[in-house]
């Protein structure tokens, strides 16, 4: 076995053993119980039902996303938006360039400091958040309809402390 050490999204260090490279020995993922498999396969489903609906309003699932926390949470950085959305700070650039260039978002000519160029709906960007809310929640609504709402209410606690374990210390 191989000890591999590094580092987590969280910045904690980890330390894995593996088997040696070209190895067919050591720990296998049983794939049909693995949660973080699971996780994955349900958000991929889930961001490609999210692509379906917003391609008709001329958005990404990037884009809806910058919208949401804008509308929510006002102010917020370009860096604070980027985290939120899950993309790079120079990825988060180029979303809000598109947003601006169709109308949805504009941006304070001058910083308040450093970079930082904080945007905020428009009008128009309002109006297509509002659908573009409804359709989301619609497909979330439609992924969560085998749950009894007590079960969605539990699978919410679960999954937080799931990621409580991975991100606190």
């Amino acid at each position: 076995m191989v000890q591999v050490e590094g580092r987590q999204g969280s910045g904690r260090a980890v330390t894995v053993a593996a088997a040696p490279p070209g190895t067919a020995s050591g720990p296998r993922v049983d794939l049909d119980s693995a949660l973080g498999y699971l996780l994955k396969q349900v958000a991929v489903a889930l961001r490609g039902e999210m692509d379906v609906v917003l391609r008709p309003l001329g958005l990404t699932v990037a884009q809806y996303a910058c919208l949401e926390l804008l509308a929510q949470r006002p102010g917020l950085s370009n860096s604070e938006l980027a985290r939120g959305t899950f993309v790079s700070r120079q990825a988060m650039n180029m979303v809000l360039q598109g947003l601006e260039r169709a109308g949805l978002v504009r941006r304070v000519d001058a910083p308040r400091s450093g970079r930082s160029r904080p945007g905020r709906l428009t009008t128009r960007g309002d109006r297509v958040l509002a659908r573009a809310s409804g359709a989301v929640t619609d497909v979330q609504a439609r992924m969560c309809s085998p749950l009894a709402p007590a079960e969605q209410d539990e699978l919410r606690r679960l999954l937080r402390a799931c990621l409580a374990g991975l991100t606190e210390d």
